[in-house]
């Protein structure tokens, strides 16, 4: 097994540690926003299921925090 993948975080190539969870990637990016959006690969997780997502080689990942207010 690797000790690292590549993945694709917000359109950017990023090497993480191979087993390395949602919740950690999150976590590692100090994006702690309760209002946190996140897709891998095109497709919704929810929050609850953050520390049970492994990330894979060549996950796609998108991290959208939503803008309210004006």
């Amino acid at each position: 097994m690797p000790a690292e993948i590549e993945i694709e975080l917000n359109g950017f190539s990023e090497r993480i540690p191979a087993g390395c969870s949602l919740a950690q990637l999150i976590q590692s990016h100090g994006d702690g926003d309760v209002h946190l959006i996140v897709e891998v690969n095109g497709r919704f997780v929810y929050p609850r299921d953050y520390s049970g997502k492994i990330l894979s080689d060549g996950d796609r990942i998108e991290f959208i925090n939503p803008n309210f207010g004006g």
